[in-house]
């Protein structure tokens, strides 16, 4: 059904690409429930929304810090903080968004020219973000299909079994809450509190995410056709050369080897950290 809907938009039933678009609309969806849902009361007695519990904490009278840091409390009556959303947590999404823009818009430009047409000039854009958010996407559905098998496997084979627990290990009073294992420290802490309460877990699913994310964007520079090779080929074949170099595919691919390597490593690695800082702390 994706893959359907992806290729009408292409054809000219929508704007820009399916895969994106449904991202965005994931992603707005999850904001507006964070920000306005108005359900509850939630452990911390308020309700869902960060914008109504920041409403409710001035109504109250409490601290504003309530709204950007929300606590609740435990059986043993210990004050601990909880995973629902904050203020915090919108205003470090805002950021992202500024700061994605922002690396969006870098890029390195080379001149080229068309061997044939005198006069005619152009540039051809290397940007920051060269292999856009595809690494974050295949790192999440490896981390994902991890989370998964863990779960198949340890309903299969019960909780005893030392190379199941190895994959991941669950508790809680539905079973289904991670409690260790590979699954547990390449799945993204659920907000702040599991950060401040599990500090070595967020620092390897740092490294772990960021990583995987380098490693996808080298893969898909080759597997998606957009290593200096292709690219160099790609403009001799249209005619294009760089100013005061040959016009062949060996000299192109030199230059481009120079950008192209970089900024996908830094791209991966910047879209790789965005992931976890928003997946962290929001």
């Amino acid at each position: 059904m994706l893959i359907l809907l992806d290729e009408m938009l292409q054809k000219g039933w929508g704007i820009g690409s399916g895969i994106s678009l449904f991202i965005l609309a994931g992603v707005a969806q999850r904001i507006m429930l964070s920000s306005f849902a108005p359900w509850g009361p939630m452990s911390d007695g308020k309700h869902q929304g960060a914008f109504i519990a920041l409403a409710e904490t001035i109504i109250n009278g409490e601290p504003l810090a309530n709204a950007f840091f929300r606590y609740g409390t435990t059986e043993e009556g210990v004050r601990v903080l909880t995973n629902e959303p904050t203020m915090l947590g919108f205003i470090t999404t805002v950021i992202v968004f500024i700061i994605v823009i922002y690396m969006e818009g870098v890029r390195v430009e080379l001149p080229i020219s068309h061997a044939n047409y005198r006069g005619f000039r152009g540039k051809y854009p290397i940007k920051l973000l060269y292999v856009s958010n595809l690494p974050v996407i295949f790192a999440s559905a490896l981390f994902a299909n991890v989370y998964v098998f863990a779960q198949i496997l340890t309903s299969h084979f019960g909780r005893s079994n030392f190379w199941v627990n190895l994959l991941g290990t669950f508790g809680g009073e539905d079973g289904t809450t991670l409690t260790g294992g590979l699954a547990y420290y390449v799945t993204s802490p659920n907000g702040l509190g599991e950060v401040i309460a599990d500090p070595v877990r967020a620092l390897v699913f740092v490294g772990v995410m960021v990583t995987f994310a380098v490693i996808f964007s080298l893969t898909w520079l080759e597997v998606g056709g957009l290593g200096p090779g292709t690219v160099a080929k790609q403009l001799v074949d249209s005619g294009m050369q760089i100013p005061g170099f040959r016009r062949s595919g060996r000299s192109i691919e030199m230059i481009l080897k120079r950008y192209i390597p970089v900024v996908t490593i830094l791209g991966g690695a910047i879209i790789g950290s965005e992931q976890v800082w928003v997946s962290c702390l929001q």
